[in-house]
């Protein structure tokens, strides 16, 4: 099955009171394994910058006045998510921004049905635990060390990992997943990984004590006084 981890970068937390989108990053998955095909764009929100906006992802006005407006440059975001179901962490924020800017287009807006959350999905899993992308990729060993800032490519990436984990571990179907992803994985999932078929089989080993060892178990039980199976 064919699944779009995405995040997004914006301008504040609300689009209602005028709040935009600034970046999009996108991770096609198939069979829970990363194709290695993305889709990353930034957008010129029209507006200005808050800092504390720009503190968290590092995306000036003056670095996004330059960019595409969403308007002019929609369509080849969807075509990318065709109609995959979209995972996202804290799914509701992302979808509230990428609908509002549908409709500031006149596009149809994505529909929820289509809405994986990743937040909802770690709660269940670990009730009463930290479920930030940072707490969540510490608890599977995820490296994070080269994410200084908040990026939207990068922090789709991240949660791709973390998604296969919470979804059944690195572990689920490893054959299934090569075949369906077919050889855009190359050597990238599965390096030092082989078919059960592959590896070399070993002839069976005697399950059966020779007369020596009998013989040296019997020496061994003389010894031993007042056995408990002969207590009574």
């Amino acid at each position: 099955m064919r699944e779009i981890i995405f995040d997004t970068e914006t301008t504040g937390l609300d689009p209602h009171t005028g709040d935009r989108m600034v970046e999009i990053g996108c991770v096609e998955m198939i069979g829970r394994v990363p194709t290695g095909k993305t889709f990353h764009a930034y957008f010129n929100p029209e507006r200005d910058m808050p800092a504390g906006a720009e503190a968290v992802h590092g995306l000036s006005a003056i670095f996004l006045s330059d960019k595409p407006c969403f308007r002019d440059s929609f369509q080849e975001l969807l075509d990318f998510l065709e109609d995959s179901p979209l995972v996202a962490h804290n799914a509701g924020f992302d979808f509230g921004f990428l609908n509002n800017e549908l409709t500031l287009c006149g596009s149809p807006i994505i529909s929820l049905e289509r809405m994986i959350d990743t937040v909802a999905i770690a709660r269940r899993k670990h009730p009463g635990a930290k479920l930030s992308l940072d707490a969540l990729c510490t608890r599977y060993g995820i490296d994070r060390s080269h994410r200084v800032k908040h990026g939207a490519l990068l922090d789709a990436e991240l949660l791709a990992q973390v998604y296969i984990e919470l979804t059944g571990g690195r572990q689920i179907g490893l054959e299934l997943a090569a075949e369906t992803a077919g050889d855009s994985l190359g050597d990238r999932s599965f390096t030092g990984l082989s078919r059960q078929s592959d590896r070399p089989r070993r002839a069976p080993r005697p399950h059966s004590a020779t007369a020596e060892e009998l013989a040296a178990h019997a020496s061994f039980l003389e010894t031993i006084t007042e056995p408990l199976w002969n207590r009574r």
